[in-house]
């Protein structure tokens, strides 16, 4: 398996700028995250505040970056990462079934207002899951729910069913759901809140309670210390240094997810900081090594 230099979670502006500059850094760089860039940037309907490109809209913003990937022959891996697990000398990350391997980490999920339903934290790991594909097989002949907050969530659905003797699909979205396994149960009801006794056992919507051996919360992220186990975190984001280090040697972090100001100037500049600090830190332990 390829082990790469850097990965790079996210793809709104700090996730783009560190891949960039990782990448003039002559690193082999992992880029994971949505191929459609940041939403929040592509709704801006004026961004009037950055540097170089006066009032310009949000999806002109977005066709730019994607022209700097292209000119950096930057690709973006279209993943939704659901857990990074520090392993040492590297780190392992779940990208939807596959797993990939880097030396360092950059961290630049973005903020996405979440609020978490009662029982979710206390049973994660007996029981709740933010990842349908990773935990599937613990889940065969048995019955699952997943919660799913966009449509591209139904393929784990749809992998999960493979093992599942029934699936609960709650959308949380408008659109109707194209799934082809009889198994899958789409159900138009509110979550509200995860019940169980030493692990989860049932799912309370807003008109009953679904008895459930695995719940599956499919968020567009998450939570940072659920990302990352051992993280820190302060208010919901990630405590950094100035040189958007964490806790956690060989980890780092920029954009939204470090906390306000929430501006693309301030994302893309901590990209920028993160991407330098990561190549400083595997040339350091490569010179290390030699010395060895």
């Amino acid at each position: 398996m390829k082990i790469y230099d850097i990965a790079i979670i996210g793809t709104g502006p700090g996730g783009l700028e560190a891949a960039l500059t990782a990448k003039a850094r002559n690193k082999s760089i992992l880029l994971l995250g949505s191929a459609d860039l940041s939403g929040k940037v592509g709704k801006s309907e004026k961004i009037r505040n950055y540097l170089g490109i006066p009032s310009v809209s949000g999806e002109e913003m977005n066709r730019r970056y994607r022209e700097s990937l292209d000119d950096m022959g930057i690709e973006i891996t279209d993943r939704r990462v659901s857990m990074v697990y520090p392993m040492g000398d590297y780190f392992s990350i779940q990208g939807g079934q596959e797993i990939y391997e880097a030396k360092t980490v950059i961290i630049a999920t973005g903020v996405v207002p979440q609020r978490l339903y009662p029982g979710e934290q206390e049973f994660l790991g007996r029981g709740v899951s933010y990842c349908a594909t990773c935990d599937a097989p613990l889940y065969r002949q048995k019955t699952a729910a997943v919660i799913a907050s966009s449509p591209a969530q139904e393929k784990e659905a749809e992998f999960l069913a493979e093992f599942a003797q029934k699936v609960y699909y709650l959308p949380l979205y408008a659109q109707e759901p194209v799934l082809h396994d009889g198994k899958i149960e789409v159900v138009r009801e509110k979550p509200q809140a995860i019940e169980g006794g030493m692990k989860a056992e049932r799912l309370v919507t807003d008109q009953r309670r679904i008895d459930a051996d695995g719940i599956f919360i499919l968020r567009e992220s998450v939570l940072p210390d659920a990302l990352v186990p051992g993280l820190e975190t302060e208010n919901g984001h990630i405590r950094t240094d100035r040189d958007m280090s964490t806790n956690i040697e060989g980890c780092f972090a920029c954009g939204d997810v470090t906390g306000g100001p929430y501006q693309l100037m301030k994302a893309a500049g901590e990209g920028n900081v993160a991407a330098l600090s990561a190549a400083a830190y595997l040339d350091r332990q490569r010179r290390a090594g030699k010395e060895a």
